[in-house]
């Protein structure tokens, strides 16, 4: 042990370094881990942004090859003939008379296969007659390829013709095989001829919207709608129009995105072409057929599209692969029951599931990037986002993967380098303990008297007697205690005495600012009550009395006056030989300042009377209150003081100058403020003057004077 002691703090130095020797253990692992997890993240994400920029040109192009295709179809002659023939078909039914038997299969269709399939998929319950046609030709056409076609819903298109022999018939089946194959061979969900007037005279799959009038009909609040109508006031050739995901009615409230373009026959607008784009294509393309893992997205990744509304126009990974757990994590989310049900029923997440996430926030705002971000299912994921350009729709399209599957390589790498800096800290310590507890013994001495000194024990002397450095260390150290309790105790009783000055020259609040070190204190102040008084009486009272007297009486006067203004919230400011006059909201703000001020001057005409009762002297007070706004600061370098300045303390001194002795004077602002607490009497405007015409002021009434021979 004394071998120790005379050891140089060089050797003992050495020792240390076997302590700092582990320190370098956990940093090399620690930056060793950041360098992967950030390779990896770098990795991950680039990943991420290519399989996104892959998947955006493919939807891109596959709604630009759409849009192309449209319109080419809808200037084909095939089309065009379509069209007219089907609108004279048509026009031809509209004064046929549909017999009873049909009418009554029409409504049997409607209120027994589409009504209740579609209540399962709407709230409420649909109303039977704002479904049902309006005219003969729709109730004709609906009755034989609807509800006298043999197929089941879904299949209505396997009917070339009805067999009632009509020219629509006729023309339906010359051009229906055609038109069914052209929807199969290029993945459409159905497509409509619709004339001028906005009706749907022609469609492959025969819904309930076939022959019904975008414009008047029950479906006129359809995004289809609203897509035909477009597109027949533009009436341009060369001209498509998309419009965005909706609940489709006559799809049983299936999402539904049309695209349409204008027909003309030479110059002549004959109708619209219509084609319902379907959910499964979007979603083939947006899942790699559902080949996610070979895409590059492993367990947990996915690519998807949002809309504007922040809901999916593509399915959900989660839904297609694990329905039931997606949906209970929905429920564990907070999402309502109804969008719940409706996801299990459509099997679909597009327009149900809301992705409000930090990266479709950045992506709707046309930036590109990405994030670690948590997700619609409030996971952390790895999130590739962009906007994409697909014409008049404002998607963004997203590309993530879990956060921990993402970093499952680095978490083994974490666990490798754990072991490995664990087992040789364990080496660095046991061989450090020893030495380190004999190096640090003089230290923890040190420390420990340093603690007591900074506790305020300033007695502490560290009791160590070495000839090393750390003995002459404890020596300076004792030293420095000693001078410090000497040096301690002056500055105390400086700052006290210090401190007693500052708070009987300043208000508490600009003593501390002026302790704080500020020297240029000045202030607009809003909303305080200013009160001025004058002590009545006094000068012939002093003239009768020593000057000892009269210095005492005031003094016993103005310190019942500050302890009364320090109840009340009052700052006194200052006085002046008999006058006094303070402030409340300055320092501190106050609601009822104007309450305060008034409650204190009624507590000075107390003060004044108790004195007068006690000692026998014949002392009034005149009181006038202000209230507004006023500035404030110090003024002065070598002699200071605290002050207020403003037209509120001028009208205040104007009021304490005009009031009568042992009453108080209100100006109209403090009047107006409380006049319901309060009863006041008008005072003559002639009686004030402050050097800019008559002053409006009250009186507060029921204030006995203390001196009732001068009131």
């Amino acid at each position: 042990m004394q071998w120790l002691g005379r050891l140089s703090i060089k050797s003992k130095l050495i020792v240390m370094l076997l302590t700092v020797s582990s320190c370098s253990i956990l940093v090399t692992a620690y930056l060793g881990y950041r360098s992967g997890q950030s390779n990896l993240t770098d990795r991950v994400f680039s990943q991420l942004t290519s399989l996104r920029s892959s998947k955006a040109y493919q939807i891109e192009s596959y709604f630009k090859t759409v849009r192309n295709h449209i319109q080419t179809l809808s200037e084909d002659p095939t089309i065009v003939d379509a069209t007219n023939e089907f609108s004279g078909a048509y026009r031809q039914l509209e004064t046929v008379q549909v017999s009873t038997v049909f009418n009554q299969k029409l409504t049997a269709y409607y209120r027994d296969e589409f009504l209740p399939k579609l209540a399962t998929a709407e709230q409420g319950s649909p109303l039977l007659n704002s479904f049902l046609p309006d005219n003969p030709a729709s109730d004709y056409l609906q009755y034989h390829y609807i509800a006298a076609n043999p197929n089941s819903i879904g299949k209505k298109d396997a009917l070339n013709a009805a067999s009632d022999g009509s020219q629509y018939s006729r023309t339906h089946a010359r051009y229906h095989p055609i038109f069914r194959n052209i929807i199969k061979k290029f993945g459409y969900y159905d497509m409509f001829l619709i004339n001028p007037q906005g009706t749907i005279v022609y469609t492959v799959y025969k819904e309930t919207d076939f022959t019904s009038n975008l414009t008047t009909g029950p479906y006129s609040e359809t995004n289809l709608a609203r897509l035909v109508a477009q597109v027949r006031r533009a009436n341009e050739t060369n001209y498509a129009r998309m419009i965005d995901f909706e609940g489709y009615t006559p799809s049983y409230g299936a999402p539904a995105t049309f695209i349409a373009a204008p027909i003309f026959d030479q110059s002549k607008f004959i109708g619209v072409l219509a084609v319902q784009l379907p959910v499964d294509e979007i979603n083939n393309v947006m899942t790699g057929n559902r080949n996610w893992e070979s895409d590059g997205l492993g367990k947990t990744g996915e690519t998807y599209l949002v809309g504007q509304d922040y809901l999916m126009r593509s399915v959900s990974r989660f839904l297609v692969e694990t329905p039931e757990e997606y949906l209970e994590t929905l429920r564990s989310l907070g999402v309502k029951e109804p969008t719940i049900t409706r996801i299990g029923q459509y099997k679909t997440s597009i327009l149900e599931q809301k992705v409000r996430t930090q990266g479709v926030e950045e992506a709707l705002t046309g930036k590109q990037g990405t994030q670690i971000i948590r997700d619609y299912r409030n996971v952390p994921v790895l999130s590739s986002y962009a906007p994409l350009k697909i014409g008049e729709l404002d998607w963004v399209i997203l590309s993530e993967i879990d956060l921990a599957e993402a970093y499952a390589p680095i978490q083994s790498f974490q666990r490798q380098l754990l072991i490995s800096a664990t087992l040789l800290m364990l080496l660095v310590t046991l061989l450090a303990m020893g030495l380190a507890y004999l190096f640090v013994k003089p230290i923890n001495q040190l420390i420990q008297n340093a603690r007591k000194v900074e506790a305020g024990q300033l007695d502490a002397i560290a009791p160590l007697d070495t000839d090393d450095e750390f003995g002459e260390l404890a020596r300076s150290f004792n030293a420095m205690v000693r001078s410090l309790r000497a040096q301690t105790s002056l500055v105390e009783e400086k700052n006290q005495e210090n401190e007693q000055l500052l708070l009987s020259i300043f208000p508490a609040a600009i003593a501390k600012r002026l302790k704080r070190g500020e020297k240029n204190i000045a202030e607009s102040v809003s909303n305080v009550a200013v009160l001025f008084s004058d002590l009545t009486g006094f000068s012939k009272l002093s003239d009768s009395l020593s000057a000892y007297e009269t210095v005492g009486i005031l003094n016993d006067l103005v310190s019942a006056f500050d302890e009364a203004a320090e109840r009340y919230g009052m700052e006194k400011i200052k006085t002046i030989g008999d006058s006094y006059m303070a402030v409340c909201g300055l320092s501190v703000p106050y609601l009822d300042y104007d309450k305060r001020a008034i409650d204190f001057a009624l507590e000075m005409l107390t003060i004044v009377r108790r004195f007068n009762h006690e000692r026998g002297f014949h002392l009034n007070v005149s009181v006038g209150i202000n209230s507004g706004d006023t500035v404030a600061g110090i003024v002065g370098r070598n002699k200071f003081i605290y002050d207020v300045w403003g037209n509120t303390i001028n009208v205040a001194s104007a009021l304490k100058s005009v009031c009568p002795p042992g009453a108080i004077l209100v100006s109209e602002e403090v009047h107006n403020h409380l006049y319901d607490l309060y009863e006041f009497e008008p005072v003559e405007a002639a009686m004030l003057e402050n050097g800019k015409g008559p002053l409006k002021a009250w009186r507060l009434r029921s204030i006995q004077s203390p001196n009732r021979t001068e009131a």
